[in-house]
């Protein structure tokens, strides 16, 4: 008996073993007209093996490179598209540039900072006046979406004029619009209905196939 242990390693395990050994057969046809033949065979059973690729962009172009991977590219063909080489395959994909800035106050965001920037270069009128507190508003629901306990109005505003170098600034005594409860209980409300939808599927599931509770 022959055991997989013993044969060779597959390469593309999703075509299975039959259309590997369809192509080391394939490699030893010394008719080159034949071999194309035989190749555009393999590339039709490997296309009703994998439907899903059918969905996939140049469909056909990635039958052939697999095809030519099987072959650990030694099989010589005429291909509808140009062959690939073993150097295509093996090179690194470069390393994403992850964002590096530095972020004063994470519990408001970046965005906030570069809404924070673009207001804190107008021009002083109504409208810097207004996006002001409209800055400071969101500032105090980002805070309490993230803090449950209360925070005073002076913590918002000193913060805001961290934030803007000490270009936005409102007058001392100044109040915030009142921010609803709700929104520094969501956090927590939203972690809440995740933990029993998962509970509630766990018991669905030990319901209808069996197990202990």
């Amino acid at each position: 008996m022959e055991y997989n242990s013993q044969r060779p390693a597959l390469i593309i395990s999703e075509y299975g073993r039959h259309v590997q050994r369809m192509v080391e057969e394939t490699m030893k046809i010394e008719d080159r007209s034949e071999r194309n033949a035989r190749a555009k065979y393999i590339i039709s059973v490997m296309g009703q093996l994998n439907p899903h690729l059918r969905d996939v962009n140049d469909f056909k172009h990635k039958l052939w490179d697999h095809l030519f991977i099987i072959s650990d590219f030694k099989l010589d063909v005429d291909s509808p598209y140009p062959i690939p080489s073993r150097e295509s395959f093996n090179t690194k994909p470069e390393k994403l540039k992850y964002p590096s800035n530095h972020i004063k106050f994470k519990h408001y965001g970046k965005i906030i900072e570069k809404v924070i920037n673009k207001v804190s270069s107008m021009e002083d009128g109504e409208d810097k006046s207004t996006l002001t507190h409209t800055i400071a508003y969101n500032l105090k629901k980002a805070y309490l979406t993230w803090n449950r306990d209360s925070v005073q109005d002076e913590v918002i505003i000193n913060d805001m004029k961290k934030l803007s170098d000490g270009k936005l600034t409102m007058e001392d005594g100044s109040k915030l619009a009142f921010v609803p409860e709700n929104v520094s209980q969501n956090y927590s409300q939203q972690q809440g209905k995740k933990f029993n939808r998962n509970r509630n599927k766990s018991k669905n599931f030990k319901r209808k196939f069996g197990g202990s509770n």
